[in-house]
């Protein structure tokens, strides 16, 4: 007999090396954010913290570089071609058939979609070029376990912590690792007696990967006892005479608060990130598997998860996107869906003349903050661009004004609303709205919180621009944030002023400003004034936070980054969380 084997013809020797092309530019983006996120422990150890945040900076911006380049590599693969649908959904086909083996093909599917998403100007979802599924369960597929260390208790704490910070040793060594050890023990005990029963534990399980975030590493875990388990987790910090035990944190609440979508992205090597997010999940349960992603430094595929939440709560549900509550944004239009944990931000087609802005400002500001140490006060903004929504799932109210003031941006092809460019941020109460409900202790709380955004804020180089309660929010654990961006700038291109002597006793009835005030001119002794506070609220602002309404607190915090100091902000709930060597 006479056999003949077929002979791929040059369209499918064309598609596989398409598909084999571009999972190979994952492999390469990947490779290059491994290397980025492995000069963590040398910057730790160093106390290079200027190398961490241009390190931070860089891991950001690879995804867009590889997927650019990868859209441009296939412009040059098919030629005319490039456009063909019939082709991608080929190219499509193969490539899944390729990663399907590979750990974490979620995040290789991410960036596919990236590329074709680049490629078309996709609206909504093309499934013949895209891979999504909104039923899909990221952790599904997650058929192995993070590396832990486990460290059993045989009835001695203090052994336990020894054995544990041993194993996690630096080049730079404890300050006093004695003391430290007893710390932990102290903290853990502590803990587990609290409750009106006893609490066995039986073991303390920790990634074995240490965590890094700006000037801080962190071993990351659990402790586990019979039926229950609860977060452990030490937080570490170089100072100048070696590495410290800073806090521990026990409860799901402060873990929940280092993990929160207003941080900088952990920097932590991780063969398989949905490992890590699974463990993750069993300390964290309410934490959404979307922002997970996010904090751990992937971006893209918190996106992508965001979406799948989104949509599929869409699916599950019936009420309609609303105006958000608060007071009318003059440049955003927010609106949510009010059984789901989000807001959408939407730039106005026109500002008023008292925002002397145009959109490609608001635009930067936003990458600005995208791209800055958040430091736990700014909010982590993801951009969406093309999303289709169900126009029914629209109230009328919303409707009419999104078709009067962003017309530019929405529009309707049938039954479908469609948005070209949006933002969708974690769903906060607005400071001013908490306040009019809040119990006086509470109130008193978030006053001071809010005070002490503002100095957060103002030490990473982030001046507000606009500080009226409306644009700060509170979060379900009580921390106050910052999320209007559009007047935010850097503290160090600001110019703080006293307000002028009167020269005449006129000045002083003039409705307007007498002297000359330049475009970057601040005066922070008028910030008072216009904040809204009750006589009882405006005290507790002045007996904690006086001097930030003094130009010379700016000054000297202008002076001080100028000079290149980096300057601390506790990333934890000191009110919640036990701090031990910071800012001593």
């Amino acid at each position: 007999m006479n056999l003949s084997v077929a002979q791929p013809s040059s369209r499918d020797t064309l598609i596989a090396d398409c598909a084999q092309l571009l999972v190979d530019a994952f492999a390469d983006y990947n490779a290059e954010f491994r290397l980025v996120t492995r000069r963590a422990p040398q910057r730790f150890e160093e106390r290079d913290w200027r190398g961490s945040q241009k390190d931070a900076v860089e891991r950001i911006e690879l995804y867009d570089k590889y997927v650019t380049g990868s859209v441009e590599l296939m412009r040059q693969r098919l030629g005319e071609d490039v456009h063909e649908r019939a082709i991608w959904s080929s190219i499509k086909r193969r490539f899944d058939e390729i990663i399907d083996p590979l750990p974490d093909n979620e995040f290789i599917k991410t960036f596919f979609s990236s590329v074709t998403r680049k490629t078309f100007g996709t609206v909504g979802v093309d499934p013949a070029v895209e891979f999504i599924a909104l039923d899909l369960d990221p952790l599904g597929n997650v058929r192995t376990h993070v590396e832990t260390k486990i460290y059993a208790n045989r009835g001695d704490i203090e052994l336990l912590a020894e054995e544990l910070l041993a194993d996690f040793s630096f080049r730079t060594p404890y300050r006093d690792f004695e003391h430290s050890v007893k710390m932990i023990a102290d903290e853990v005990k502590a803990l587990v007696n609290s409750g009106k029963e006893r609490r066995a534990i039986e073991s303390v399980e920790v990634i074995k990967k240490v965590f890094y975030q700006m000037t801080r590493a962190y071993l990351v875990g659990r402790i586990n006892g019979r039926g229950w388990t609860m977060p452990f987790v030490v937080s570490l910090r170089n100072g100048d005479s070696g590495v410290v035990v800073d806090a521990i944190m026990l409860e799901e609440s402060t873990v929940s608060v280092l993990f929160s979508f207003t941080r900088s992205y952990f920097h932590v090597d991780l063969a398989h990130v949905g490992e890590v997010v699974k463990f993750l999940k069993t300390i964290l349960p309410r934490k959404r598997v979307s922002e997970l992603f996010t904090v751990l430094g992937r971006a893209k595929q918190g996106k992508t998860e965001r979406y799948r939440e989104l949509f599929g709560h869409l699916q599950q549900s019936d009420d309609e996107f609303i105006l958000a509550p608060g007071e009318r944004g003059l440049v955003m239009i927010c609106f949510t869906l009010p059984s789901f944990d989000v807001v959408f931000k939407l730039i106005r087609d026109k500002f008023p003349y008292q925002k002397n802005i145009l959109r490609e400002d608001v635009l930067t500001k936003y990458e600005l903050v995208f791209k800055h140490d958040r430091a736990g006060r700014l909010v982590d903004a993801q951009e969406f661009k093309l999303i289709k929504f169900p126009r029914s799932r629209f109230s009328a109210s919303l409707l009419e004004e999104l078709q009067k003031e962003a017309a530019r941006t929405v529009h309707f092809e049938g039954d479908d609303l469609i948005i070209d460019h949006v933002y969708i941020e974690r769903r906060m109460t607005p400071l001013n709205l908490y306040l009019r409900s809040a119990s006086r202790e509470d109130a008193e709380k978030a006053v001071i919180e809010y005070g002490q955004a503002i100095r957060d804020l103002a030490v990473t180089n982030i001046f507000p621009g606009d500080l009226l309660l409306k644009n700060f929010g509170v979060t379900r654990h009580g921390r106050v944030i910052f999320y209007d961006y559009d007047e935010l700038c850097l503290v160090t291109d600001c110019k703080f002023r006293e307000i002028p002597e009167s020269r005449y006793e006129e000045d002083d009835m003039r409705g307007d400003d007498w002297f000359y005030v330049g475009e970057s001119d601040v005066f922070p002794e008028t910030f008072i004034n216009f904040l809204g506070f009750d006589a009882g609220m405006k005290q507790v602002f002045l007996d904690a936070h006086r001097e930030t309404l003094t130009a010379d607190w700016w000054r000297g915090i202008q002076e001080r980054l100028r000079e290149g100091d980096l300057l601390e902000v506790l990333p934890y709930h000191k009110h919640r969380v036990r701090v031990f060597s910071s800012l001593v």
